[in-house]
């Protein structure tokens, strides 16, 4: 995959398909995703655009303290960057167009996808994510509440204005 790093925000974009929720699961075959990724992809919520490109902006973890590494704080400085809330499919553009290696690359342990939480109960919301392992790349599920904290090795996935990459 092809991205650039500036001043410790990582930019690539992808196009989407119009692919569902469920058209991501079959997709995705033996690929490793979580049961609360499972739900969230399944949701009413989740809901896939076409023949859009997409460009991605990734914050990375290290632009921000411990205390101020929390999903408030995170999206004030997004916008005051001018990022927008990504829609949920932009995950799974990331793993179609990923491979295992890619976000260390990167400098990156994960990835939090910042689109707008989906509920797997009513007191979980939860925003999608794609991490790297020894075992290669899975998507999950992570707790996406205004207080949920983040370690330094991840990312934040917003998107961008064509005119601002």
């Amino acid at each position: 995959m092809e991205w650039r790093e500036e001043n410790g925000v990582i930019y690539f974009s992808f196009t989407s398909d119009g692919t569902t929720g469920e058209e991501w699961l079959e997709r995705f075959g033996t690929f490793r995703v979580s049961n609360s990724a499972v739900i969230v992809l399944r949701s009413k919520d989740f809901i896939p655009t076409s023949d859009v490109t997409i460009n991605i902006a990734v914050m990375m973890g290290e632009l921000f303290t411990t205390d101020d590494r929390i999903t408030k704080k995170i999206r004030e400085e997004a916008a005051r960057m001018t990022f927008s809330t990504p829609n949920a499919e932009v995950a799974c553009l990331m793993v179609k167009n990923m491979v295992s290696g890619d976000l260390i690359r990167m400098g990156l342990g994960r990835i939090i996808i910042t689109h707008n939480p989906i509920y797997i109960s009513p007191s979980k919301p939860r925003l999608l994510m794609i991490a790297d392992s020894c075992n290669g790349l899975w998507l999950d599920a992570y707790l996406g509440d205004p207080e949920s904290r983040y370690q330094m090795s991840t990312g934040f996935a917003f998107t961008v204005s064509s005119t601002a990459t």
